[in-house]
């Protein structure tokens, strides 16, 4: 599975795709070649078994793409010659594979839980002619690829708009040698109450088959309970994967194994019969002694007959006989021993056999670096604005303000109420649009072979488009907040308005020998280059310093008496009970394992979904499209 870095002919190079001992490949390829082929794919209504399921593809459809697909990107910055200047730097990278192999790597997709079958969502086979949809964990993957790469994605808003994303995911940091997760006593805690759920949960009997909104709630509850005769509360035989990131259900029913190994879960009974298989994955690591219900030793059955139980252990880590003191933070059985996860598991098909690997050293112990609640700290700086009545403070509110969604609707919705909602349109209207300057990709299946006469590269041709969309992003923020008269115009230094428009007077006039009006044309602003566009960024910065500065000295003080913020101010339970246990990261950790310490440690971090969260807060979830799908066990 070549892939190509495309550039002049002697900076072409090719390599195979890292994989790991097992075979698979590492998540993070995993991860950007999935995101590369749903954003090169048209998703489409498709029909299978005389029903219809919207934004979908076929296996054909994902085949074709992946035996020739391109993906390109390019990055700004200034020239090293002439700092003054802006370069493009465009690099193209092709995969491509086998029809067989195409296959074999859309099952990975499914086995990671970022796609699933249409039709039957508890298949856990890619079949040959099959249609696949994403998954809400596959939708969480794809947001985040697209902001980061700044890819085009109009194509993909039906998508976005009408179906389930994972509004949080938990990744759990790996050793870059191997790809294998870094267990820890720290994030197994962090897992273990991801997985549980922050209570009991006992799925109601449904009356008939769940839609997609429905399933993704009941699956964010946690794993699936029942009663059986012989102990209660027993846990299900079965792993849930689709809000962390594991790769397969191999390495989901290690980390079961770890619960085991741990003391949080324990089998009840397996009724397999004699002549009935099953596959044992077996862990094995160091343990403290004494009363530590943590052993050398766990073991899980992956089968529908066994069934297994929260324990009491389990249950007091997973806070569901009482609440949490606020800023609480523990681990399993409360030990402060150094645990090392020993080897990984090895898969054997017998019920009377399996195998395990030498433990080997992993180092200290991993820290799950805990992220302040939202109700903590905005108390915090609450009662500190209150104390010192400093500007600081505020400016800080309104930083929190920024990143949180829940708060930024909020805000919103006050600084509407009082006529001024332009200032933070205009604020994150130019953040986005530094963010797509910077950086611009694409993906498409091509021809392997190119046309005779066709002289632009894929890479050339989305960033000639990509310009085109960032010369009238640039322009309808002018146009909108900053042109006399404007729709919403902002009040500002009138030296700022002032400096703005003799740029702009100076360069339509150079470029098209026209006087400049107080309006940017259409057919003005195709002129620009990368480096007056550039130029245009620095000042709309500077208006966006004085815009912060306005909210934070005028808006934030009066936004945070009001009845709607001191109700939030005062909610103090989280969306997602792992949150003030590890640390909350919108991308990943900035230095990975292996690359800025000699040793490494275990942890975990989660992304949120920015249109999913905004969703959340904003409305009620869109009906689905009509999906006769069944529901996933």
């Amino acid at each position: 599975m070549p892939a190509q870095p495309d550039a002049d002919p002697q900076a072409t190079s090719s390599h195979m795709m890292k994989t790991t001992k097992r075979g698979r490949p590492f998540l993070k390829d995993t991860l950007d070649l999935f995101a590369t082929l749903i954003v090169s794919l048209q998703l489409a209504p498709h029909k299978q078994f005389f029903r219809t399921f919207p934004n979908s593809f076929s296996t054909d459809e994902a085949a074709q793409n992946l035996a020739s697909l391109k993906f390109s990107q390019s990055n700004r910055g200034p020239d090293p010659r002439e700092p003054s200047r802006v370069v493009t730097t465009t690099t193209t990278t092709t995969f491509s594979m086998t029809r067989e192999m195409a296959k074999a790597m859309s099952q990975h997709f499914m086995d990671a839980r970022l796609i699933e079958n249409a039709a039957d969502p508890s298949s856990n086979l890619f079949k040959d002619r099959g249609v696949y949809m994403l998954t809400p964990k596959g939708l969480h993957v794809l947001e985040r690829f697209i902001t980061k790469n700044g890819i085009n994605s109009d194509h993909l808003q039906q998508v976005f708009s009408s179906q389930p994303i994972c509004i949080k995911l938990l990744h759990l940091e790996r050793r870059s040698a191997d790809d294998e997760i870094i267990v820890t006593q720290a994030v197994i805690t962090a897992l273990f109450r991801r997985f549980v759920g922050r209570s009991p949960n006992y799925p109601p009997q449904a009356s008939g088959p769940l839609d997609p909104f429905q399933r993704y709630n009941e699956r964010s509850k946690g794993v699936a309970l029942m009663d059986v005769t012989e102990r209660a509360q027993p846990l299900l035989g079965k792993s849930q994967q689709h809000h962390k990131h594991f790769v397969g259900r191999e390495e989901a029913a290690e980390m079961a194994a770890q619960f085991v190994r741990f003391g949080l879960i324990s089998l009840v009974s397996d009724k397999r019969k004699n002549n009935d298989s099953a596959i044992i994955f077996t862990v094995r690591g160091s343990a403290p002694g004494g009363n530590s219900p943590v052993t050398q030793h766990g073991e899980f059955r992956c089968t529908a007959k066994a069934i297994y139980k929260i324990t009491d252990e389990g249950r007091r880590l997973a806070h569901w006989d009482g609440s949490r003191p606020l800023g609480a933070v523990d681990s399993p059985n409360g030990s402060s021993a150094n645990l090392t996860s020993g080897g990984r598991s090895s898969v054997d098909g017998s019920m009377s056999e399996s195998g395990s690997e030498t433990p080997k050293k992993q180092g200290s112990e991993g820290k799950i670096h805990r992220r302040i609640s939202m109700a903590e700290k905005l108390n915090a700086n609450y009662e500190a604005a209150e104390k010192k009545g400093n500007k600081e403070s505020n400016t800080g509110r309104l930083r929190y303000i920024l990143e949180e969604p829940a708060l930024r609707s909020l805000f919103r919705e006050f600084l509407r109420g009082n006529f001024c909602e332009e200032n933070l349109s205009f604020w994150l209207d130019v953040q986005d649009f530094k963010r797509k300057f910077n950086i611009t990709s694409s993906a498409m299946a091509v021809n392997p072979s190119p046309r005779q006469g066709v002289k632009n590269t894929p890479g050339q041709a989305a960033m000639e488009k990509h310009h085109e969309s960032l010369i009238n992003t640039a322009f309808v923020i002018y146009n909108t907040y900053l042109a006399p008269s404007s729709q919403c115009e902002l009040n500002i230094d009138h030296g700022l308005r002032n400096e703005l428009a003799k740029y702009l007077e100076e360069v339509v006039t150079s470029l098209t020998g026209k006087a400049f009006q107080g309006r940017v044309e259409p057919e003005q602003a195709t002129a620009f280059n990368a480096t007056q566009l550039q130029m245009m960024i620095r000042l709309y910065e500077r208006i966006q310093t004085h815009v912060f500065r306005l909210m934070a000295t005028d808006s934030v003080p009066r936004f945070i008496k009001t009845p709607k913020f001191l109700a939030m101010r005062n909610w103090v339970e989280e969306f997602d009970p792992t949150e003030s246990d590890i640390r909350m990261l919108t991308a990943g950790p900035a230095a990975p394992p292996g690359l800025a310490v000699a040793e490494e440690t275990g942890g975990a971090y989660i992304t949120v979904s920015q249109q999913a969260s905004e969703r959340e807060h904003r409305q009620p979830p869109p009906a689905p499209a009509p999906l006769a799908a069944p529901a996933t066990p």
